[in-house]
């Protein structure tokens, strides 16, 4: 592939609802170029896009694939996305290095959910858009229909450039009404006449089309008003500006696997899709997609801003301070690679086995810094717990998470040492089954998932006063520590120690061992085991033996009062509450309202955020760790929820009867 101009280079993000047909149709396009000697399957697994084993296995997009093609002298990079919510990191890397976005809809099927989440994220990047209209030759296609859904969902102009002809087993081609052409037949088809039965519907969007072209500019503006006809190029001139601008989302339509109407979408993308902006001679690129390779080593997809993209050079990486060695540099096509000496302002490349480099980072030249805005990653929010099936590969799976948390910002790790287990918190269930399927591919780990454990607190409600003493005898020198204790309760702190001793009953290099005691004794408390919060200590009283007395007998000491005194002093049990934050369309109110009563939750209050509703609750955690799959379930995949810790509060009694049950039942199961 040649090296192209900035002005010569197309950056489109293809995204879709799952099922659209959004692959196949960058299948047929590539095909058109004659890259190709024949159309790929997503069910054969014979696609250009998805090449990664687990796509190949599940017939679905998972990782966003760079593939280029050249046409008309220009170069598409076509960014092919997944199309299912549990995957929205890959969508939200692509569309931050798009230039525009190219929406494809099943005729059949009309806008979906995962087309309504992209859009806010085209919105939030600025883009122009355009709306490919694929699977016409479905049985119930109907374009018109999938227009009107356009229309009403989403806040834009939408103007057809193609209508089709016929539907179903009646589709043949597309009608342009730019150059007012029909086209039959596969490819570019064959030039017809425009049906009679077709031409007022063309006239009539031929008028939008014009109209949409006319506010892309003052004077054509003008022009149009005053009753002037527009030249052709005048047209195409307006249209080109009024796309950027987003005054206007161009319609198109087709069959990918029929390959009719690709090749004119190609047309329309080098023709009238915007060009990358020039932005100075600096060096300046943006890693939007990092996969870690065991055998390549880590590869970093990177667009350049600025200046031109050297191999063999160096490289300043502004966002951690570091200077990158730069090595081999890729121009890629799916799976397939060829190395390149330069890439220019608004390409897209590869470059390998950089040391300190990840997702969101900038690459730029040392002597002008310059820092990108970044990607903001959507948080995670189902959490599972995983252990590796064989304790010899506790250190794999460490370095394996590790590798995969480059690879997918979108997913978080975390080595809980309170309860004991490693934390895996994905999009959702599809997400995580993804990344245990690489652990066991890519790293050679294969791991069992269980339910997160709750990280409970034990404290107390009452005030007490208790001694504690450690005796022992058994021959040649004892061990003597007595002491009395006051515990009571204390929920502005974790734990907090004072000593009120007078007349040295207890000498005062004892005091941090009594201390000490008590901090070892919290960490397991007496209903359940759980750690103890909340508690102020007193050390009031004692006594000691000038022969016998040392750290370690004060210290059991101190811990024979704590666990006297916590089972007096009305313990209980705390679960940890969160602030939540669901942000929904406001006919699935009621539902989310219903089911966190459900939850032991409380709701505080709604707001109207744009087009959605946001809802604020306190939920008890236990009931969080699932409700990712809950929530997709109750809003049609619609709904989207952040959470944060807000304090702890007491568990109902039922609840923690059930608690203590279940964690002495596991702690003898373990014996």
């Amino acid at each position: 592939m040649r090296n192209y101009q900035t002005g010569q280079i197309r950056n489109l993000g293809v995204v879709a609802h799952g099922g659209a047909g959004k692959t196949s149709l960058v299948e047929a396009m590539l095909f058109n170029t004659g890259i190709l000697s024949r159309l790929g399957r997503v069910e054969d697994g014979t696609t250009v896009s998805d090449y990664h084993p687990e796509e190949i296995s599940k017939q679905i997009t998972i990782h966003t694939s760079l593939v280029p093609c050249e046409w008309n002298g220009i170069k598409i990079n076509l960014l092919d996305t997944p199309g299912f919510s549990d995957f929205i990191g890959e969508v939200k890397g692509a569309l931050r290095v798009s230039d525009s976005a190219m929406f494809v809809l099943s005729a059949v099927d009309g806008v979906e959910v995962q087309h309504e989440v992209i859009w806010d994220i085209a919105d939030e990047y600025n883009l122009p858009r355009i709306v490919f209209i694929n699977k016409m030759d479905r049985e119930n296609a109907n374009f018109e229909k999938v227009l009107g859904d356009l229309k009403s969902k989403f806040k834009a102009n939408f103007v057809p450039v193609q209508i089709p002809l016929g539907s179903f087993d009646t589709f043949s081609g597309v009608v342009d009404m730019i150059s007012g052409v029909a086209y039959e037949g596969e490819g570019k088809g064959k030039q017809i006449p425009i049906p009679a039965n077709l031409a007022d519907e063309v006239d009539l969007y031929r008028e939008q089309l014009i109209e949409a072209a006319a506010e892309g500019d003052d004077e054509l503006t003008m022009k149009y008003l005053e009753g002037e006809e527009l030249s052709p190029e005048e047209i195409k001139d307006g249209l080109k500006k009024s796309i950027a601008l987003r005054n206007v989302v161009p319609v198109l339509t087709g069959s990918a696997t029929k390959n009719i109407g690709a090749a004119h979408l190609m047309d329309f993308v080098a023709d009238f899709m915007p060009a990358p902006e020039e932005n100075g001679d600096s060096m300046s690129t943006l890693i939007f997609k990092t996969i870690a390779d065991p055998y390549v080593g880590k590869m970093n997809f990177l667009r350049v801003y600025g200046g031109s993209f050297k191999s063999d050079t160096t490289a300043f990486n502004s966002s951690k301070e570091k200077i990158e060695k730069i090595g081999n540099v890729l121009f890629v096509r799916g799976k397939n690679t060829t190395t390149t000496d330069v890439v220019p302002t608004g390409d897209l490349a590869v470059v390998v086995k950089l040391q300190d480099t990840g997702t969101g980072d900038t690459l730029c030249d040392k002597d002008h810094p310059v820092t990108l805005e970044g990607i903001d990653f959507p948080t995670p929010t189902l959490t599972v717990a995983i252990a590796p099936k064989s304790k010899n590969d506790e250190d794999k799976l460490g370095d394996g998470l590790s590798r995969l948390l480059e690879e997918d910002p979108s997913m978080r790790v975390e080595k809980n040492s309170e309860i004991k287990q490693t934390l895996l918190t994905g999009m959702g269930e599809l997400h995580i089954n993804t990344m245990i399927e690489k652990l066991k591919r890519k790293f050679g780990v294969d791991v069992e998932i269980e339910d997160p454990k709750v990280p409970y607190r034990e404290t107390i409600r009452a005030k007490v006063e208790v001694e504690g003493k450690h005796k022992k005898q058994s021959g040649g020198r004892g061990q003597y520590g007595h002491v009395w204790m006051r515990f009571e309760p204390c929920p502005e702190e974790d734990f907090v120690f004072e000593e009120e001793i007078f007349g040295g009953s207890v000498p005062k290099q004892y005091f941090p061992a009594v201390e000490k005691g008590l901090r070892e004794a919290l960490q397991e408390g007496v209903l359940a085991g759980f750690p103890t919060t909340g508690i102020k200590a007193t050390l009031y009283d004692g006594s000691y033996h000038t022969v016998d007395s040392s750290e370690l007998a004060f210290k059991i000491a101190a811990s024979l009062a704590f666990k006297k005194g916590a089972l007096q002093a009305k313990p209980i049990i705390l679960e940890p509450i969160m602030n939540v934050e669901v942000m929904v369309p406001e006919n699935f109110m009621g539902d989310i309202i219903g089911d966190f009563n459900t939850k032991r939750g409380r709701v505080l209050g709604t707001d109207q955020v744009g087009r959605l509703t946001k809802i604020m609750a306190t939920v008890p955690l236990s009931q969080m760790y699932r409700y990712a799959i809950d929530l997709k379930s109750m809003t049609q995949g619609r709904g989207s929820f952040t959470m944060e810790f807000s304090s702890y509060e007491e568990v109902p009694a039922r609840q923690a009867e059930d608690i203590i049950k279940k964690t002495k039942a596991e702690a003898e199961a373990e014996k």
